[in-house]
This record gives structure tokens, sequence and C-alpha cells, in this order.
């Protein structure tokens, strides 16, 4: 069957032959470059825009915020963030204007002959500082969001438990580095702006498009090109180069091409939010969890963007897999000055679940318990509730999972044969370290219901079938899994099945492809779409054979007619989410992981390899395992760059590290064996029980990398990146207190 099974990528052989075109391969007669000019200071108010008297500007096309003909705002969650700045900048690298020029050298040379004048303004660089009446810039109080998740009396347990256990952890920013940078193309095609390019999610761009212009969904259409990389990178931001794209574009009448470079690319665009965690976490004298008092704190940059539901997600997950009784979480994202965060892999979890499986290695070494069985005796068991009062349903042995896990990695083994390597190499130190942690599928809360996605399977005169959805593929195989789950449910083979070009003037809105929904969530609609033209076959009585022969049957009795199944989200009955109070079912389903990284830290240097890596999930029914394979160990890859490597260096808010030179990501030399493994323990979330896969492998290297140098050092390290030059100040301060 075409589920389970490994098929070559659909996309794989224009990719490798250098065939797929993306967006900067992509000319058209008459078109212009366009580049950004940018805030120079973390915040002020704009004086004025100087156009260097000496360079001539004659023949370039200049837009500033007077040329927006409808609202000056990126339409997301809120509408605080401008198109382009009008009278104040809240980060560094806010744009300001815009221009466009046939030549990429004179475009380059008229950025560098304007000047930006501005009076500065106080900014706030630090999510933690106190708030004078002059640096409130958000409402009245810079939080973007609250969030309080309440189960049980944490106060009155907390005063109880045997033991209190407190710990602060910090997450630092992590930039995407996609290999395409953002890039848009604009043009005007039969009447209508016609915007390509970089982008997981063309609705959103589609309704950033409307609300700049003041214009309905007719006035413009959508196009993906393929995508050379996203990580949530393009999500959100791309929504800014396509507007302003297509400002010049409309201004010029003339094709437009938007397309940054690598360091305004990091520059500019949005990160992984920075976060500070802290945990107050009572416990029986034993080691089970009688409280658990939780605080999150996000930074999110100058504009609100994603950070609520970042930070939503980060507060589900900040309990971790385990079960106690009595929880409090505390959430908030707050505004700062430097450029807005915004998606990225994990979307919040990672920064929490990294605090959470730190301090469940604190707690045991504080408690003089082994940190396996202090997991082991708090791992959720069937029946037990979740922070959000969830019921865990699924039949997932959370215990077996450790324990295979464990057994994969010669856990035990590796222990002793470290501690006998720690007492006699005179310069290097070995640990391992544990991780286990889990990734809720699908929108949070309702936010699936609010989307209300949508599916079309059309069959074609051809006797194939083309499956329109607005899912892109950004490298992680949407194309090839949807048109496998397509070929099953109509049991042809998958060389019958095409999947539609994302383009909003002819597929549906099926929602982003973002939050590890696309084989879950869009892959079911696309079997009930199939379920769905079967049916309209059935119902017209066709009855001509297998499926190519009737669809080419019902074609021929109905000329020019389109014979379409369809299929829109549905909320499973058992799922209640009351968002007012954050209780009840989070996520219709979860999937769940077991990390164990084993490492080497040089004494001398501080510089830290890992040297073996387990990674052990359960996530349904793998539907293409050789793709699924390939996004975990993408996954675990990145999180070891995060947990070791991405340093970004702030300077007046803003990445002062701009470039690959000095922003380090892990090349295969800094990566061990990464050995994969597979649980599948069933159920009916998505399409033969496949839930979702793309972001889980991002929420467990930096914690299992960062417990097992806590494990090689002895000593708590209570952040990421946990660069050699950190590893030295710590070891510094150990070796002066002591």
């Amino acid at each position: 069957m075409p589920i389970g099974t490994d098929i070559p990528r659909l996309d794989g052989l224009d990719k490798l032959s250098g065939r797929a075109r993306y967006v900067d391969d992509l000319t058209l007669p008459d078109m212009l470059h366009a580049a950004t000019v940018r805030s120079p200071v973390a915040r002020g108010r704009i004086r004025r825009i100087v156009l260097d008297p000496a360079f001539d500007f004659s023949d370039f096309v200049i837009v500033d915020h007077r040329d927006i003909p409808g609202a000056n705002a990126i339409k997301l969650i809120d509408t605080d963030q401008p198109v382009l700045a009008a009278g104040e900048v809240r980060h560094k690298h806010e744009p300001v204007l815009l221009l466009a020029h046939p030549d990429k050298r004179r475009l380059r040379q008229a950025v560098g002959a304007i000047r930006v004048e501005i009076d500065p303004l106080p900014a706030v660089l630090d999510p933690l500082a106190g708030l004078s009446p002059e640096l409130v810039q958000y409402r009245d109080d810079n939080v973007f969001k609250r969030i309080d998740i309440v189960k049980g009396d944490v106060g009155r347990a907390l005063r109880d438990a045997r033991h209190v256990v407190e710990g602060t952890y910090r997450t630092g920013p992590q930039e995407h580095v996609y290999i395409e940078p953002q890039g848009m193309l604009a043009s005007v095609e039969d009447g209508r702006l016609v915007v390509r390019g970089s982008m997981q999610c063309p609705y959103y761009v589609l309704e950033a498009l409307m609300h700049a212009f003041g214009r309905d969904a007719d006035a413009f259409r959508v196009i993906q090109t393929p995508i050379g990389g996203g990580f949530g990178g393009k999500e959100d931001y791309p929504s800014i180069v396509a507007v302003h794209a297509a400002l010049l574009c409309e201004k010029a009448g003339r094709p437009v091409k938007l397309v940054y470079d690598r360091h305004e690319d990091m520059l500019a665009t949005t990160k992984r939010h920075p976060a500070i965690v802290r945990h107050r976490t009572g416990l029986d004298a034993d080691g089970t969890l009688r409280a658990m008092q939780v605080e999150v704190i996000l930074d999110g940059g100058a504009y609100v963007t994603l950070s609520p539901v970042v930070l939503s997600r980060g507060c589900i997950h900040a309990a971790g897999p385990y079960f106690c009784e009595n929880i409090h979480i505390h959430g908030e994202a707050r505004l700062t000055n430097s450029p807005p965060y915004g998606a990225f892999r994990g979307f919040g979890a990672p920064q929490t679940l990294f605090a959470i499986e730190r301090h469940m290695d604190r707690i045991a070494r504080q408690l003089g318990l082994d940190p396996i069985e202090l997991r082991r005796r708090n791992l959720l068991r069937e029946g037990q509730t979740m922070a959000t009062g969830q019921v865990f349903r699924e039949k997932v042995d959370l215990r077996r999972l450790l324990d295979e896990t464990l057994e994969a990695a010669r856990y035990a083994q590796r222990k002793r044969e470290h501690a006998e390597f720690n007492r006699t190499h005179p310069h290097a130190r070995r640990g391992v370290g544990v991780a286990c942690f889990y990734h809720g599928a699908g929108f949070t809360g309702s936010g699936e219901q609010v989307l209300a996605s949508r599916v079309q399977v059309e069959g074609r005169p051809d006797g194939t079938v083309e499956v329109l959805t607005s899912q892109t593929d950004m490298g992680q195989g949407t194309r090839t899994i949807l048109a496998q789950i397509a070929a099953e449910a109509l049991d042809v083979p998958e060389t019958h099945v095409r999947i539609a070009e994302p383009d909003t003037s002819r597929v549906p809105n099926s929602g982003p492809t973002v939050a590890s929904r696309t084989a879950m969530v869009v892959g079911r609609l696309v079997v009930e779409a199939c379920r769905d033209l079967l049916r309209r076959l059935d119902e017209a009585g066709i009855d001509a054979g297998e499926l190519p022969v009737r669809l080419r049957a019902w074609h021929a009795a109905r000329r020019g007619q389109r014979l379409l199944g369809e299929a829109r989200y549905r909320k499973p009955e058992h799922i209640h989410w009351d968002e007012a109070h954050y209780r009840g079912d989070a996520y219709a389903c979860y999937s769940w992981a077991c990390y164990v990284a084993e490492i080497e830290v040089d004494l001398r240097t501080f510089v830290t390899q890992v040297r073996d890596f387990v990674a052990a999930q359960e996530v349904g029914r793998v539907v293409n395992p050789t793709l699924a394979r390939g996004q975990i160990a993408g996954g675990v890859a990145q999180g070891i760059g995060w947990a070791l490597l991405e340093n970004v260096v702030l300077e007046d808010g803003a990445m002062k590290n701009a470039q690959l030179t000095n922003y380090i990501i892990p090349t295969a030399a800094d990566l061990p064996r990464i050995r994969v493994i597979f649980h599948q323990a069933g159920g009916d979330c998505g399409p033969g029980g496949a839930k979702g896969i793309g972001e889980l492998p991002m929420d467990g290297p930096a914690p299992a990398v960062v417990n097992a140098l806590c494990d090689a050092l002895g000593t708590e390290i209570d952040f990421v990146p946990a660069t050699p030059e950190r590893l030295m100040d710590i070891a510094e301060q150990v070796r002066v207190q002591g």
C-alpha cells in the first residue's frame, strides 16, 4: 500500500537537476529589482528622510507609507506592525522606504545615498527590565499576551511538599538559516496583482495584501514557488516582503522582484523567541511530583506577530509529559525593541521543554535520585490528566518508550564507561543525557475550527486525480506524502495522483503549512475528499471498472463539467476546549519521544562534541519512512546547533553577527551518527493513524545534550547555547568559588 512505503520524492529530480525554479530564478519582461531602506536605531521618531542630492534618483521608483492604498498594517493576529514606518520606529532595521530600479548595482548605491534621520527614544532591550511611562509602547504594560493554566491548588501543595526545588532556565534566539532567503516577485496579470514567492502560507499573504491595499481577494493571486527551506521563518514574514513588492509593482506599473541577501535576511527577519522559564516544584520524599509552579517569559520583540500563539504552545507544554495533580503555569509575551520574534520549528515548546527536562535532572541531583528513575515514576499513564486537564487517552506506554530508548543507547553501559574515562583522562570528560518530551499536533485548542480548512480532489478527464490544497512543500515532502495518502484512499498507484501548485486562484484554503498539521489534519481531509469523489461517481451510476476508466467515462458523459470531491474540517466530538480558561483538550493528539545524547567536552577548549544520539519517537503511522527519518535527523541537527553553537549576538536589540562567518551552525563534522527509531502505537488521528512529526525533533536535542554536559562536568548549566566561551565562564566561576 502507498502509505508506509518509501516512494521517491515527487519533486526530487527537479531539485536535483536544477529544473526547479525558485523565486530568484524567475524573470519577467521589463522587471525591476527592489531594496529596502531601514531604521538605523532601535527606537525613535523619524525627523526626515534625506536623499543625497549628488545622487540621481530620477529613474528610481520610491515608495513610502503615503503610497499604501489601504491600511498601513501587516495583518496577522494583531495589526500593530506597520507596512512601512511613518512617524516612529520600534526596532533597528525596521522598513522605512522602498526602492526599485532595473540595475542591482545602482540600487545598492541608492540605498547608501539615503539617510533616515531619527530622534532616538528610550528603548526596551530586556523583557525583565522595569517600565517607566516613556517605555510603554503597547497598551499599558507592553505585554502582548498573558496566559494562566491552573490545575489543583499549587500553593497548598507546595506548602505540604517534602522537597521544593527551584530553577531558572534561559534560551537564546535562533536564526532559521533556511537555504533560500526571503523573496517575492510581483506583477500585474489580467488586471490582478500576482505575487509569486517563497512562503509557507499563501492565504496569510493574500489576507495581508487585501488589508494593505483595501481590496477584496479577487484583486490578487498568490502563488507559492519552490521553497528552499522555511522552519517557520516563512510563515509570517513573507507577508511583509509580498506587500512591499506589490506596492512597488503597482506604483511602477512593471514587475518587481524583491529578494534579500543573506546578511539582510539575518538582520531583519524573525527568529526563535528568547525565553526565561522559572520552575518551583514540590515533591514527596520518593520524588513524586506534587506541585509545579512555572513562569514563562517570552521576548516578543517590537510587534505582536505570532507571539501570543507561540506563548500558548509553550505554556501548554511547560509541565512536560509528566503527571502532577497541582499545576500553575503563568506565561507572558512581552514587547522589547528588537526585530519581532516569530514562528520557528517547535513554536515555543523547545523553550519550555528545555526548562522542564533540565529541571528534572536538577531535581534528581538535589534529591539524590537517578534522573531516569525520577522520570519513570512521574511519566503520564493512561487515564491521568495533563496540565490543562486533558485526559491522556493515547495507547502509548511512555515507560516502555523510555526503557527501549535507553537500551538502544546502551545507557547503563555508557554510564559505567564514562565514569572510568573521566577518572583517568587528563583533559576530557564524557557524559550522557536524556530528555522525555511530547508535541501537540495541529493548531492549539479551537484553532482548527477557526481555520475551517477545505480540501478538494478533482477527477481529471485523463483518468488521474489532482489534490487541491494550499499546503506548501518547503523540503519536508508534503507533495509526496499527500500523493501517497490520496493513492491509498483511491486504491490507485501514486503515479495517478497529482498535487496542485499552491495558487490562491485555484486551490481552497486548507490552512497554513505549520504546526505539524499537514499529514494529520490535511491528510485526513484528503482522505475524506477522496471518499467524496468516489461517492459522487457512485451516485452518477458510473461503473466502468477501475478508477481511471470511471473518471474518463464520467467526463465523456458530462463534457465541460468538473468532478470534485471536497472535505471541510470538522471537530472530533470528543474534543472540548475552553479558550478563556485554557482548560480541556489542547490538541487532538500528541507525538511522544525520548532522546539520548552522548557527549565529550575538552577541558582545554571547552568544545563539546556530540558522539552519539538516539532519537526514539511515537508519531503514529509513518507515511514515508525515508522522509520521516530525514525530518527527525534534520530536527536533531538543528537542535544540536541551538544547544551548542548558534549564538545570536544582540546590539541595540538587533543581530550583530548577521553573517555565516560568525553565526555558527553545525556541519557534518559537528554531528554524530543519529539513530532514528519509530514506535507506532496506533490511533485514529490522521490517515492510518499518522500524527505530527516535523516539529517534534526540535524539542528534545537541547535538553538531552545539556543534561549530558551537566553529567560530564558535574555542574548545572541552565541555558542554551552552551558555547565554549560560556562553559569556560562557568568553569572559572566554579574554580574561584571552590
